[in-house]
């Protein structure tokens, strides 16, 4: 009785470590495929608030966001 109780509370630790591995995996491959922001994005937020961003700008705020993704 004691010995099923262990193996059920043993199982379900491996498998939320197995998961959250995994689950971390799958989120960074999706990130790294769909990155939630892009150039065009970018442009049209600052054109939003009234500003035409030049290249650099743009270029700027691209490795600051993907400085703080990492």
């Amino acid at each position: 009785m004691l010995q099923d109780i262990l193996l059920v509370v043993l199982g379900l630790i491996v498998g939320l470590i197995i998961g959250f591995f995994l689950a971390r995996h799958m989120m960074k491959k999706y990130m790294t495929q769909n990155p939630p922001i892009n150039e065009k994005m970018i442009e049209t937020l600052m054109s939003g608030m009234g500003r035409k961003p030049s290249q650099k700008q743009i270029n700027q705020m691209m490795r600051e966001m993907n400085r703080l993704n990492k």
